[in-house]
């Protein structure tokens, strides 16, 4: 049996967020493996009511926690880092990041009590990581957040690129510009496959530099007349020195609102990344300040129902109030799904007489991902043999292997649980694993499979029904069963209460029940439920979700 080289998203392949890929040298079932990025995703009140957070299904690397030899993140976004602190007592390897990365992934294994130590800080290339068959190196690019970085990955069959989320930046005012001098090196002598990010496939024009809305949102800081609240990623580190610098021209002093904001500039001045950051103010302090010398940068920029925007929008957050005049900028970019929550938070603000601003015109956001004509400059240097689109949608991936093929590049399409063998001339599907999605349920982990919140979205839809009948020793009802329900109408189409009109076709079944029927639990519970859910869609068109509780006595 032959060594092979192995490529395996289990997230973020087919979809944005919640990214974690591996690849694997050696003899099949038996590759020494790396582990590169452990990220979530979000949950919404549509398709995962109550959800926390949503991470990948890590069951396979599990089983194979003997062959792991690191965990690489390649950056500090929740979509890449996010998961570390949840999965890492069952992977147990070491993790590797670079100083910023390994700051904040510190921070989340330390929230679960995971040993910081753990994660080890390493530098760029040229400096190497030994993973067995593996030689791993840290390629700085441009991203929206600092210290981003790909991934040089040797193998005894060819190096593979991993590019991580990257943009061409050459003036990303904060973080690593992008070098194209250092891929040229790497790619020099042949790459074996570029996997890379496809977020912005579909952008035609090509990528614009972080530097150039700082002109914009200066002139905006200036003109506004009232308070100016500005709503952005707090991990873009770099958009948040833009606006801080600008409120500053503008003699404004700066608030920071939400704990994820404080704690992103707080690692970033403690890593050295952040310099030139303006003194900020205290919210108590600011509530003594002039309106119109007062700029927030506040946490909520998708939506988030508990965030410092969603707060603000509601009327009151720590003792600062919107008032009309106010103004409200979004820099940043609505992911897909978040749009409902962030277009409620904007008319609540427009309700409180504040002046909404967002990115409709392009000029207070630049994406940190890269652009068409920017995926199609790193082919080129690049050129690559083989092109694995990641990180998108599956029509992202689908429309970055036809760009590929466009310059000559054999690609292919590999979603979540595809494992592909890249040994050879040509990229072939080894095997299809089983993945999918665990939700972080309050402080519990769930599967996907396990019923609990599609059972939650059917009480969400149709409503909860409580029937509940005691039996005496003798296997005789000990009365009538009684009902309780949740998120149903009191009164159905009988003009008649309809707990009352549920609990009398309920008990007429009782009173006729053989005594087999009132022996068996199963079975007249089975009754009951279709009774109860029968009796609701005659009364109010519904098939509420019903539970049955039978009390024997004796």
């Amino acid at each position: 049996m032959s060594d092979r080289l192995i490529y395996l998203p289990l997230g973020g392949a087919g979809e944005i967020g919640m990214n974690a890929y591996v690849y694997g040298y050696g003899k099949e079932g038996q590759e020494r493996l790396i582990v590169v990025d452990l990220g979530v995703t979000f949950p919404d009140m549509d398709g995962t009511p109550g959800v926390d957070l949503i991470l990948p299904d890590i069951a396979w690397l599990e089983e194979h926690k003997a062959q792991i030899e690191g965990i690489f993140i390649t950056h500090a976004h929740e979509d890449h880092v996010g998961a570390i602190g949840h999965y890492w007592e069952r992977l147990g390897a070491p993790v590797y990041a670079r100083r910023f990365t390994a700051n904040i992934a510190r921070r989340k294994l330390g929230e679960h009590g995971h040993p910081e130590s753990v994660v080890k800080v390493v530098d760029p290339y040229p400096h190497m990581i030994k993973c067995g068959p593996l030689t791993v190196s840290y390629l700085p690019i441009s991203h929206s957040i600092p210290e981003s970085a790909g991934l040089l990955i040797d193998s005894p069959e060819g190096r593979v690129l991993h590019s991580g989320d990257f943009k061409i930046d050459e003036t990303p005012v904060v973080g690593d510009p992008w070098n194209a001098a250092l891929w040229e090196e790497v790619s020099k002598d042949g790459v074996k496959a570029l996997v890379c990010d496809s977020t912005n496939v579909f952008s035609a024009a090509p990528g614009r530099s972080e530097a150039s809305i700082a002109d914009p949102v200066a002139d905006l800081m200036k003109e506004a007349k009232g308070m100016v609240v500005a709503t952005t990623f707090a991990s873009n580190i770099a958009r948040l020195k833009t606006l801080a610098t600008a409120a500053q021209k503008a003699d404004r002093s700066v608030v920071l609102l939400g704990r994820a904001m404080r704690r992103m500039v707080e690692a970033a001045v403690e890593e050295g990344i952040l310099t030139g950051f303006p003194s900020t103010v205290s919210p108590e302090d600011a509530q003594n300040i002039p309106r119109e010398n007062l700029m927030l940068l506040v946490t909520g920029s998708q939506g988030e129902r508990r965030a410092a925007s969603a707060q603000l929008a509601q009327g009151n957050y720590m003792g600062i109030k919107l008032k009309e005049g106010d103004t409200f900028l979004f820099s940043s970019k609505t992911i897909p799904g978040n749009e409902r929550g962030v277009i409620r938070i904007m008319n609540q603000l427009s309700e409180l007489g504040v002046d909404v601003v967002d990115d409709a015109g392009g000029k207070y956001h630049v994406s940190g991902h890269a652009n068409r004509p920017d995926l199609e400059q790193l082919h080129k240097i690049v050129q690559p043999q083989i092109l694995i689109p990641m990180h998108g949608e599956h029509r992202h991936l689908r429309e970055h292997v036809k760009l590929g093929n466009q310059g000559g590049i054999t690609g292919i399409v590999a979603v979540n649980g595809m494992m592909i063998d890249l040994s050879g001339n040509a990229p072939t599907v080894a095997e299809y694993i089983d993945t999918g999605r665990t939700y972080l349920d309050g402080s519990v982990q769930v599967g996907a499979l396990d019923g609990i919140v599609r059972n939650r979205i059917r009480m969400a839809l149709n409503g909860q029904m409580v029937v509940t009948l005691i039996v005496d020793e003798n296997d005789e009802p000990l009365g009538e069963p009684w009902v309780e329900t949740n998120g149903l109408p009191e009164i159905g189409s009988s003009g008649a209460p309809l707990v009352e009109v549920v609990e009398e076709d309920l008990g007429q079944f009782v009173m006729r029940a053989n005594a087999k029927t009132l022996r068996d639990d199963d079975k007249l519970e089975k009754e009951l439920k279709s009774i109860a859910r029968r009796t609701a869609q005659t009364e109010i068109g519904k098939k509420p979700e019903v539970m049955v509780i039978i009390s024997r006595l004796g």
